[in-house]
Parts: C-alpha cells; sequence; structure tokens
C-alpha cells in the first residue's frame, strides 16, 4: 500500500486556483473522490490529511486568526465499559489528563493550556469520546505536542488513578439530583438490558472501587488494559485549526501524532435498537426533583445522519415545534395547557435514534394530558397526508445560506420527510410523563439515580381514543414567513469609527452607534435599556416587571417566532434598572420587528387568562430554587450581599403569591411613567436609520396623545452600588443548603480587591491567568475536594476581586474555607519563586488573550455595550490594559499580591460565603454556635450587614445623563 499521507485541498481563496462556483467552493481529493466543501465567503484553507498509522486528520488555515485549536474525536464511548465496571469509558477521560512519559509532571498539559491564553476539557458520550483545547496562536506547536501525548504514552500512577476516581464521584454527586440526568437515566433503564444504550455511563466510587474489588479486579490494570486495546489511531479523527499554512500545518501534525499506535481494532458497532416491542406503547409516571410537569413523547426512527443530506428530522421538527398560528405549540396555549414544546431528533448513532417531543404542562395541562397526546397525534395525522411543500424546506435552509456540511440539508426528498413521519404511530410510542403528582402513586425505582417511577401498557386503540376524544381545534402548516431577509446588501456607511460614539441625545433617550467595520454580514445589534426607578424599588416592584417582560413576550410569540426562524432573535427581559430589549440577526426585518415590540409595550394590556399561566410558571421557578446546585447557592449569596439593590428570593417568592393581574394593570403606568432608554444600534444600519428609529420609539412612548411614559429627571437615575468590604477582616455567613437532601456542601471565597482601573485590573487579571491551573490541581486533582474547584475573577459594576468556589461531599464549607488558605500559602512561594521569563510568557499570554479579535457582532457588541451600561465608557480598555501590560514588572504583581490576596495580608478584605449540605448538618451547628475566629465576623443577618458598610461609587450617570 502507499504509505504517503492522502490528502484533499480546499483553497485558501480563489487565487489559489479556479474562481468557486456561485454557492460553495468545491475541491475534489487527488484521491477517493472526496471533496471537501465550504461557504463562498470562508477564506480558510481546508485540506485531509491520513496519516500512515490511518489517523484521519482535517487542518484548517486561518492566517487572521489569534487563537487556535484542536479536536480529537476517539470512537470509544462508554457503549464499550466492560460489564460490571460502569463508567470506565468516562473514567479513561479523566486520567489522560494527568501525565505522561514526555511530561510526567502532573497537570502540567492543562497548566500550558491556561497560561497560554486557552481552555481545555473532554467529554465521553455513547459511542465517542472527545477531546478538544483552544490557545493563543502561536502557542499551538507546543500544546499540540502536550496534546499528542494523550494517544501516545500516558502515564496513570496508582495514585492518580486512586484520586481520580473521586472526581469521577463526586461528578456523579453533582447530578444525582438534576433531572435531566435522572430522567435520561431513567430512558436507558427501560429498553433491552443486552443492549449498550441501557448502560449506566458516568461511574461512580461503587463501579469503579468497590464493586472492582470486590470482584478481585485491579480498576488501574483495567484502565490500562481497556485503554491498550481500544485506542487506535486508525479509530480517531484529528481536526487542527492554527495560522499556519496548510502545509506547515500537515507537517506538525505529521510530526506530533505519527507515533500513536495503530493496533488495526475494528470500529465498534453497536447494531439494533435499544427498544424491543417490550418497550414500545408504554406510558411512564416519574416524579421529578423539581416543581413542574412535563410530558415527554418519544419514538425510535431510522436514524437522520443516514440521510443528512435530506435533513428529514430538521423539517419534521420545524414543523412539529412550530410556535406560530395553527401549530400544536399555539392551540395548546391558547387552551391554557403548555408552556413550551421542543420537537426534534435526540441520543442517536448511526444504528438507532430517537424522534422527541417534550411539552411542559401548566397544572391544567397536567389534567388534559391525553388531550395533548391526541392532539399531537393529529397533528403528526395532517403531516402525514399534507404532502411535503417544498417552500417550507425552501425557508428553513435558503440555498444562499448552504453551507454543505452535516447539519445543514441540501436536498429536498419528500420520500425521506414520509419514511420518518410514518415511524412516528401509535405503536412505536414511548410516552414519559414527569410530575411531583405521581408521588406516592409508583411501584418501581431506577438504580443508579433513585427515580421512583411506574410503567403501564398504551396500545395504539387507547391513542386512538385520545386522539378521537380532543378537542377539535384548528391545526394547520403555517403560513410563509414574512421575516425571511431578501435585502442582504451592506450599507455604505461613511463613519469609519472603530467604537462606538453619541449619536443622538434628548431627554428621552440617548443613541449610541458603532457601524460594522470588521465583518461585513447584513446583520445588526440592538439593546435598549428602559430605565425604569419604580422597577426596583420593591420586591413587588421587582417581580411585577418580570411578570410584564414575560408577558410581553408571550404576546409577542404568535407573531415574532417566524423571526427567530428566519435568524432575527429578539428577547425582552427585566434587568437592574427596569427592563432592557435586545435584537440580533439579519438587519431587512429588524425595524418592523423592533416597531412591533414598541407597539406592544404601548398599547400593553392585561390578559387574565395569560397572567395566570405565567404566574404559575414563575411559582414553579421559585419553589424550584431551593433545588439549586450549592455551588449556585453561594453565588447566589454573595451577589445578594454585595448588591445594595438585590432583592432576596423568598420575598420575591412571597409578593408573587399575593399578586393578582389587576396588580400589574395598575403598577405599569406608574412604571412606565418615569423612563429614560439607553441605546444601542451596531452593524449593517445607516446612522441616519438608527436616529429615525429612535425617534419613532420616543413619538410612540412619549408624544402620542395619549402617553404614559414621561422623561427621567437627572435625580432619578438608577446606579448599582456595591458593598465596600472591611480591609484586615474575614466576614464569613453561613447557611443550610436549601435543599436538606442534598449531600454537596459548597463554598465561596470571595477577596475584594479594588474598583475599575486600568492598572490593578491587569494586575488582578495575570494572577488569576497564573493561580486558575495551579488551584484547580492542588483543590481538585491533589485533594480531591470536589469535582467543581476553580479560581476565576469577579466583577459586579466594576469592583473587582478572586473567589474560589468548591463543591465537596469530602469536606464542610469551614475546612474547605482552610484548603483555600492553605493552598494561598502554596502559591505565594511559586509566585515569589516564578523567573523572569516564565511571568514574561505569562504576560505575553495575556496580551494575546486581550488582543483577541471578535468573531462576531454578538461578541464585539457585548463589550461595548458592557462599557455603556456600566457607565465606564472605556472603549479602548483593551488596548489601555495591554498597554499597562507591556509596562508591568514582576514586582508589581508580587506587591499587588502581597496587599491583597496573601493570608494576613492587612488590607485584604475577605467574604467566605458556606452553604452546609445534608452530610455537614453537625458542622454547621458547631460554626453557628462557636464565637467568631480573630479578625472574623460572622454575618447573621445580610440586609443589616448590606446597610451597615459603605458602598463604592458608580460609574452611572457620571457622564451625559446627569447633563440632560
Amino acid at each position: 500500500m502507499d504509505s504517503r499521507p492522502r490528502e484533499t485541498d480546499a483553497p485558501g481563496d480563489p487565487a489559489n486556483g479556479a474562481a468557486p462556483p456561485p454557492a460553495a467552493a468545491v475541491a475534489a481529493a487527488a484521491t477517493g473522490g472526496v471533496e471537501i466543501t465550504k461557504p463562498r465567503n470562508d477564506k480558510r484553507g481546508y485540506r485531509r490529511v491520513v496519516l500512515p498509522n490511518a489517523l484521519e486528520c482535517l487542518l484548517i488555515s486561518d492566517p487572521d486568526t489569534d487563537k487556535a485549536a484542536a479536536s480529537m474525536s476517539v470512537s470509544v464511548g462508554y457503549f464499550c465499559d466492560p460489564d460490571g465496571l460502569e463508567g470506565l469509558a468516562h473514567f479513561l477521560e479523566h486520567m489522560l489528563f494527568y501525565a505522561s512519559k514526555k511530561y510526567p509532571i502532573e497537570d502540567s498539559y492543562s497548566k500550558y493550556i491556561a497560561e497560554h491564553g486557552g481552555s481545555t476539557n473532554a467529554f465521553t458520550s455513547t459511542e465517542r469520546t472527545n477531546f478538544y483545547f483552544d490557545v493563543n496562536s502561536d502557542s499551538l506547536h507546543d500544546a499540540l505536542d502536550r496534546f499528542a501525548q494523550f494517544f501516545i504514552k500516558p502515564l496513570m500512577s496508582p495514585d492518580a488513578v486512586h484520586r481520580e476516581i473521586k472526581a469521577v464521584d463526586s461528578e456523579n454527586q453533582k447530578n444525582l439530583l438534576s433531572d435531566p440526568w435522572r430522567m435520561s437515566q431513567l430512558q436507558n433503564h427501560l429498553c433491552d438490558e443486552n443492549h449498550p444504550y441501557h448502560k449506566f455511563g458516568t461511574g461512580n466510587w461503587d463501579t469503579l472501587e468497590v464493586k472492582a474489588k470486590e470482584k478481585g479486579l485491579d480498576t488501574r490494570l483495567e484502565l490500562i488494559k481497556f485503554y491498550d486495546s481500544h485506542y487506535s489511531a486508525n479509530l480517531m479523527k484529528l481536526v487542527v485549526y492554527g495560522k499556519d499554512s496548510l502545509d506547515n500545518l500537515q507537517n506538525l501534525v505529521e510530526n506530533k501524532f505519527c507515533d500513536i499506535r495503530d493496533i488495526g481494532r475494528k470500529p465498534f458497532s453497536f447494531p439494533g435498537h435499544p427498544c424491543s416491542s417490550e418497550h414500545l406503547q408504554i406510558l411512564v409516571k416519574a416524579v421529578p426533583i423539581k416543581q413542574g410537569h412535563t410530558l415527554r413523547i418519544l419514538w425510535p426512527i431510522t436514524p437522520n445522519v443516514r440521510c443528512y443530506k435530506e435533513g428529514p428530522c430538521k423539517y419534521i421538527s420545524h414543523l412539529i415545534g412550530h410556535e406560530g398560528e395553527g401549530s400544536l405549540f399555539y392551540i395548546l396555549k391558547k387552551l391554557g395547557w403548555a408552556i413550551s414544546l421542543e420537537a426534534g431528533e435526540g441520543d442517536w448513532s448511526y444504528d438507532f435514534s430517537f424522534f422527541s417531543v417534550v411539552i411542559r404542562l401548566t397544572d391544567e395541562g397536567q389534567e388534559h394530558m391525553e388531550d395533548a397526546v391526541g392532539l399531537l397525534f393529529r397533528y403528526i395525522t395532517l403531516l402525514q397526508t399534507s404532502g411535503t411543500p417544498k417552500w417550507i424546506f425552501d425557508e428553513i435552509f435558503p440555498p444562499e445560506d448552504w453551507l454543505i456540511a452535516s447539519s445543514m440539508p441540501s436536498k429536498f426528498s419528500p420520500d425521506a420527510i414520509q419514511n420518518i413521519l410514518n415511524e412516528l404511530t401509535p405503536g412505536n410510542v414511548r410516552i414519559f410523563w414527569e410530575s411531583k403528582r405521581f408521588e406516592g402513586q409508583t411501584n418501581l425505582t431506577e438504580p443508579w439515580y433513585g427515580t421512583s417511577y411506574s410503567v403501564e401498557a398504551v396500545p395504539p386503540s387507547i391513542i386512538q381514543k385520545w386522539v378521537a376524544e380532543a378537542p377539535e381545534e384548528d391545526l394547520h402548516l403555517p403560513k410563509p414567513n414574512i421575516f425571511i431577509p431578501r435585502d442582504l446588501s451592506l450599507k455604505n456607511v461613511e463613519e469609519k469609527v472603530s467604537v462606538p460614539f453619541m449619536l443622538r441625545k434628548t431627554p428621552l433617550s440617548r443613541l449610541w452607534y458603532k457601524p460594522d467595520t470588521m465583518f461585513f454580514t447584513p446583520k445588526a445589534y440592538i439593546k435598549m435599556d428602559f430605565h425604569c426607578p419604580l422597577s426596583q424599588s420593591s420586591p413587588e416592584s421587582a417581580v411585577l416587571t418580570d411578570v410584564f417582560t414575560r408577558l410581553l413576550m408571550d404576546y409577542l410569540n404568535d407573531y415574532a417566532y417566524d423571526a427567530q426562524v428566519a435568524g432575527l432573535y429578539y428577547a425582552v427581559k427585566p434587568n437592574d434598572t427596569g427592563f432592557q430589549v435586545t435584537m440580533v440577526g439579519y438587519n431587512d426585518k429588524m425595524r418592523t420587528l423592533l416597531e412591533t415590540v414598541i407597539g406592544k409595550i404601548a398599547e400593553f394590556e392585561v390578559r387574565v387568562d395569560r397572567f395566570s399561566v405565567i404566574k404559575e410558571a414563575m411559582t414553579k421557578e421559585y419553589e424550584n430554587f431551593k433545588f439549586r446546585q450549592p455551588y449556585q447557592q453561594v453565588l447566589y449569596y454573595c451577589s445578594l450581599m454585595l448588591d445594595e439593590q438585590a432583592w432576596p428570593w423568598d420575598e420575591e417568592f412571597s409578593a408573587l403569591s399575593h399578586l393578582e393581574a389587576s396588580d400589574l394593570g395598575n403598577f405599569l403606568p406608574h412604571l412606565l411613567a418615569k423612563t429614560f432608554i439607553e441605546c444601542y444600534f451596531a452593524g449593517n444600519i445607516e446612522p441616519n436609520e438608527a436616529k429615525s428609529v429612535i425617534q419613532h420609539v420616543e413619538d410612540v412612548l412619549f408624544n402620542a396623545p395619549i402617553s404614559v411614559c414621561k422623561p427621567l429627571s437627572p435625580s432619578q437615575h438608577l446606579a448599582r452600588r456595591i458593598v465596600k468590604l472591611e480591609k484586615g477582616l474575614r466576614y464569613y455567613y453561613p447557611a443550610m443548603c436549601l435543599n436538606h437532601q442534598d449531600e454537596n456542601s459548597a463554598l465561596l471565597h470571595y477577596i475584594q480587591t479594588h474598583q475599575d482601573n486600568v492598572k490593578q485590573n491587569v494586575l488582578l487579571h495575570l494572577l488569576a491567568l497564573i493561580g486558575k491551573q495551579p488551584a484547580f490541581h492542588q483543590l481538585r486533582s491533589v485533594e480531591q475536594l470536589g469535582y467543581i474547584a476553580l479560581l476565576r475573577q469577579r466583577n459586579d459594576s466594576g469592583v473587582r476581586g478572586l473567589q474560589f468556589i468548591i463543591q465537596s461531599t469530602v469536606k464542610d464549607p469551614a475546612n474547605l474555607d482552610a484548603r483555600v488558605e492553605n493552598f494561598l500559602k502554596m502559591f505565594e512561594s511559586t509566585l515569589y519563586q516564578m523567573s523572569d521569563a516564565e511571568f514574561k510568557s505569562n504576560v505575553r499570554a495575556l496580551i494575546d488573550m486581550k488582543l483577541e479579535k471578535y468573531k462576531n457582532i454578538r461578541e464585539e457588541s457585548a463589550f461595548f455595550w458592557g462599557e455603556i451600561s456600566e457607565g465606564t465608557l472605556k472603549f479602548d480598555r483593551k488596548e489601555a490594559e495591554v498597554a499597562a501590560l507591556r509596562e508591568l514588572k514582576k514586582e508589581e504583581l508580587i506587591d499587588f499580591f502581597n496587599d491583597h490576596v496573601k493570608v494576613n495580608a492587612p488590607q485584604k478584605k475577605i467574604l467566605s460565603i458556606q452553604v452546609y449540605g445534608g452530610l455537614h448538618t453537625a458542622e454547621y451547628q458547631t460554626i453557628v454556635q462557636n464565637a467568631p475566629p480573630p479578625q472574623s465576623c460572622e454575618i447573621t443577618d445580610i440586609y443589616s450587614f448590606r446597610r451597615s458598610r459603605p458602598l463604592y461609587g458608580s460609574f452611572r450617570g457620571g457622564f451625559g445623563q446627569m447633563k440632560l
């Protein structure tokens, strides 16, 4: 055989060869007739290479990129787990990060990635394990060298294996009370025991340690055996993306990955479907952890991947999941039975797949489950008998947007669509119905997560009865989408500015404008903040503002759902000063949609039936607050203590329980009576058009003959103020976990350092960059405190600091706090001993991170809008921080650490939030009964603490607004 790499090139640009065809650039392989097809506006180069060891690679050359990346997909997943060693493939994924023969120091790979501006992760699925990273582009060569060792000669020391089993167990502990994990495993459980879909893929201490030993197995030896027998180059596929030329990337990949063994392993295959006849025509009633009612209707189908060019599932899910007039969701919503509906292909492989429809039911909908299922099957019958209109296919996949990839069908096939529809039958269905109302009515328990459930037969005759008895409603196909963009031309804007500028200012609004000078796409981005002082004046006001925005989205949905289908996204959400309207996507129909939203605000009326549905949904959200993970609870408590205006969830919940539709009707005129609108327009929109839109908004809301909106007085502008902690004092707040069933505890150790300042910002960021991976390695990998163990920056309206977050069943939060302090003592010596070369390398990595280009208009606008909304207006922040980094000295970093972070530093300001899980109840009792240690202060009342502390000044209102 020919041992030379076989390759396929797609040119970097038309100059490299013949001009591409109108829709896409296509290049055929020199051998095998393989084609790589790319969008016509894609200037990157592509090459397929197969190494002598049978490793298949896709190389992507992008000379303009400032980031590089790689991903290795190994065709080995948890379906390959040996019987009785559940989670072994997932455990192996964890272990490959530790060390290798070439790089034997533990965690050196992750440390290198983190210190060079990157991130890394992996996941294990049914039939694949995927490892990936991104890194600053200049660091790709060394990163790939370390990455390749995963697959060449990893080290799995006995000590590391023992420790990492605990990490897998902690990861599983984190998921035990998570409904998505529980319900997914229940679906796996109710299938053929001889099919690997039935397996438990995560693993835990019991499967990987206890039961393994009971069987006389050495988990480490089993792990090595599994690696040696399964990880073969011919089962791997690599993608590398960098700024090097294709030739250089090919040389790099050949050099780094040629030593991966090819044992000629036959690809793993799992033929047959997981569900035999006994697992179909069933209704499963399951008890979830959280409040709410969910209906999951599933059918085994022919995998879409077998006909990916036709994309039948995308077509069908578009119709069943549609939310416009005549759709299934439209009818269920009109009847007051459904909160949301999603449809699409779920778990799949080449051998099997499931199509699912997931409906979140209201309390009333829970009483009409049979009618809801009947309506679903009636709509499916409509699709089966209505033919397959091509115009619907063309709307979902317009030819000008075809990317010719597995997710973008390019071939209309009515037969492929009809074949899938014919599989969505009553004889083929599995119905999973989740509700707390089933407590005490079930007789079975899923073994891995402990989910209570029952199973009953639902033959086709029963489903047909439900169909016949469902209410007669006008179900029909959607109408043509009026939001499909027609004008994709680019505006010729004279202002070639790189940062936003104030285009217009009145007592009613302020308009910031930034034309597109980078992406050259027919898209725009709009933010409009409605500053309404009443919105945050009380828990009731905050809740009513939330209800208002949800109702507004609810009213808009029938009309504006099509906009999202057509790539024009919108949202109306509450924020800390009132509420916010966001739009991003194709600009062609954006003004039409925005004017509709503004019109709905101006003529808003409270519909009692929809108010009740929204209130019910919010009530369940508040009831489910206590089921948040402990690490989420410590984040909540920290924000509640630091943010002067934050209201506690239980007070908001109490307020909601007493509210009626009339309360919202009375509140809205007062909410809008004093309003100022802060606006940002960016992208493919001309300045005159932006001004015209805002003038229209002012005319509708403020200048109409009957208008409730009035301008905001300068003194009424809201400013978000953040609590200033005491120097030299450690505040701590102990609390029991809101869910007493949760065994996990959590700690948030917050070190407040400074308010927005260029020099101090870069010192903090550099310190976080240097400390991130050592913290993870020590607290998670070495000490095995828990699966979640991280160090990161915190920014509250410009007030900055460091925070450690750990979730653990191993140690109580006070103990975790001590481990953080111990780590900081260890890190102190690391910092002091850092060489000048290491320091400069870290500085360079941070500079590269800050100079990373925005990838799209969303990213660019998020940065600029952040500066506007916070009032800092440092549009040149990145450039200023890079300049400061270039002048930075190692001594300044050490001084910053000594002043603000070092253990017992006199200026150090600490807030320790401690949530105690079920395993640490005794420790909680001890800490609340004991007197505070020296230089510590226990917070017993959050609101007394907030009132007693001074506040940082706000940047808001300092520019422009106060001059109105």
